[in-house]
């Protein structure tokens, strides 16, 4: 299957759009009548299969399309098995469902899949995608392909090159250099590397090598990330680095260090999912710089890589080894994979040692039984932690309240906050975020910290937990709530920024949100504190994984604090992400 014909697609689209009405409206109904989960034990030719849970929206979505079968009684079953592991499939995270070959002929004879995506199935051999992630797919394959194929920069780069990354006496790779050197010759560059490697020191350098080349002419760069607070951490980190920047005057203030949302430079519309600027209606940018990419899914990606205008540059910086995104995919490390020549990895860490690096490497490199020993060894920065674990939380979130209680300006209450953060795997449960918020605040509250007797306190800090373009904030963003003492104690909810100013709003006014005396792993990718602690379910689960421990430990900058039992923790660290994608084939 190639690439292009993925353009079939656009000619049924009104009879797609329809479908997935009636589609939604079968869902809101049967979810009326079905559980949250459901567990299936179901057998075909005889033979009981392993059980598999499945969601309502499973349930809904197979017997919509089962209808639209031509199948009969026990055809249609099987039929709705199959799109029952479908839908679930896409829940976990795969791009597509691979079939046993009587579960590929059942596809072939339901008339509902073909291989050119006219249909709401596509079949390609004995893969099944949902009609629209086949197209993403193809999409983002595409247009990738486009830029890659793309003529290279010919001119000499070696003075400019030189003139940013001067020799080093160690006699070192500067890997730093090597990536730069790929950036400006390439349309398409991923630039990869753990924490402290420095990814965004590189792509300062590459913005102003990238000016002074296109010079007497102004490049109109963008720079984005995932969430806001990624944005923010970028912003920071762009204007420390511009500081250092040996170059003209000149120059430097033609390197941006505004940074948004990849919602907001694509055009988020209210209520639909699609964009203002789209593959009809191209950004005006000649450089795309894109930070936090591993949280990127699929369908984002596809997006924002159609709306690119022909001759547009695009840099993608992430941690490949880092936890896949939310949704759909693991889009940057499958890039990363399929294309190697357009990949530059960050080798030398300038940030971490002793402990923390340690074991940030032997959990990425699945060495389960030493990345223990590096927790149990406690030295420089990593231990277990031997404290009550609620008492020990709050006492470490006094700092900030004490401030509050001081009057201090939000900036210092904000930075407080942020040099402390519990990290947990799951939502609900004993050791949740749920179940630590909830402790916390209690605790809390019975020390006189914090007071209240409602949902909203002063002291109490929150997390984004939606997009609301409408208001600038964004799933991921961080606000504390206070009491305005200049509107009578009215309490408000501030947020800092990516521009480094503050916003005010009304607890009313906020999406939805949650306490964040914890936040999840996944939440907290983009981020980064002085202390992490990290909390691990006392029972094995199959979302504990090497990149989930992973990312957790790099959140960290000088220290790293963990609750867990070895069995949990040795169960997670031999396990891996493995998601179904076509991606790395359609590319390679």
């Amino acid at each position: 299957m190639k690439v292009g014909n993925c353009q079939a697609l656009n000619t049924k689209k009104p009879i797609l759009v329809r479908a997935w009405v009636f589609f939604c409206l079968k869902f809101i109904l049967n979810s009326i009548a079905l559980r949250d989960n459901l567990s299936y034990i179901f057998q075909i030719g005889g033979i009981m299969q392993k059980q598999q849970t499945f969601k309502r929206i499973d349930f809904a979505f197979s017997a919509f399309l089962a209808e639209k079968s031509n199948f009969q009684a026990e055809e249609k079953k099987r039929f709705k098995l199959i799109l029952n592991q479908l839908s679930n499939a896409k829940s976990q995270g795969h791009s597509l469902l691979v079939l046993t070959g009587e579960e590929k002929i059942i596809v072939q004879s339901s008339e509902l899949a073909d291989d050119t995506g006219m249909q709401p199935l596509v079949l390609e051999n004995n893969e099944l995608y949902l009609q629209r992630y086949w197209q993403y797919e193809c999409e983002l394959a595409k247009q990738i392909q486009i830029l890659t194929a793309q003529n290279a920069t010919t001119v000499d780069t070696e003075i400019l090159l030189e003139q940013y990354f001067p020799e080093k006496t160690d006699q070192e790779i500067d890997w730093q250099k090597v990536a730069a050197n790929a950036a400006i010759t390439n349309s398409f560059t991923i630039i990869t590397g753990g924490p402290g490697t420095g990814k965004t020191t590189t792509v300062v350098k590459i913005l102003g090598l990238l000016q002074e080349l296109a010079l007497p002419n102004e490049l109109n760069i963008a720079l984005v990330a995932p969430t806001g607070k990624a944005a923010m951490r970028l912003k920071e980190s762009l204007i420390q680095s511009k500081l250092k920047l040996q170059c003209s005057a000149q120059i430097l203030n033609l390197i941006p260090d505004n940074v948004i949302t990849i919602h907001r430079l694509l055009g988020t519309q209210r209520f639909s999912p699609y964009f203002k600027y789209n593959k009809n209606h191209k950004l005006a940018f000649d450089l795309i710089v894109v930070d936090e990419a591993s949280m990127i899914d699929l369908p984002l990606m596809s997006k924002l890589v159609s709306a690119l205008k022909e001759s547009a540059r695009l840099i993608l910086l992430g941690d490949k080894d880092q936890l896949a995104s939310v949704e759909t995919g693991t889009v940057l490390a499958d890039l990363s994979a399929a294309l190697p020549k357009y990949t530059q990895e960050l080798k030398k860490s300038y940030r971490f040692s002793g402990a923390i690096k340690q074991l940030a490497i032997e959990i990425n490199q699945q060495n389960a039984e030493q990345a223990w020993q590096v927790i149990l060894d406690a030295g420089d920065g990593v231990a277990l932690l031997e404290s009550d674990l609620i008492e020990y939380i709050a006492n470490k979130q006094a700092e900030y309240l004490n401030l509050i209680a001081n009057k201090a300006d939000f900036i210092s209450i904000y930075n407080a906050f942020n040099t402390f953060q519990v990290l947990c795997a799951t939502r609900k449960g004993a050791f949740s975020i749920d179940d630590i918020n909830k402790r916390v605040g209690s605790a809390l509250k019975d020390a006189k910290k914090i007071s209240g007797l409602g949902e909203w306190y002063s002291g109490r800090p929150i997390l984004i937990t939606q997009n609301s373009p409408a208001l600038n904030l964004y799933n991921g963003d961080i606000g504390i709530c206070l009491a305005d003492e200049s509107n009578n104690g009215q309490l408000i909810v501030c947020f800092l920024l990516a521009d480094g100013s503050v916003k005010k709003y009304f607890p009313a006014r906020l999406p939805h949100c949650e306490t964040v005396f914890a936040m999840t792993i996944h939440k907290s990718q983009g981020s980064e504190f002085d202390e992490v602690l990290l909390v691990l379910p006392e029972m094995e689960s199959a979302i504990l994984t090497k990149e989930l421990i992973y990312t957790a430990i790099t959140r960290a900058k000088k220290s790293v604090k963990l609750v867990a039992k070895k069995t949990i923790f040795i169960d997670a660290i031999n396990k891996k992400i493995d998601r179904q994608s076509g991606l790395i084939k359609r590319l390679s």
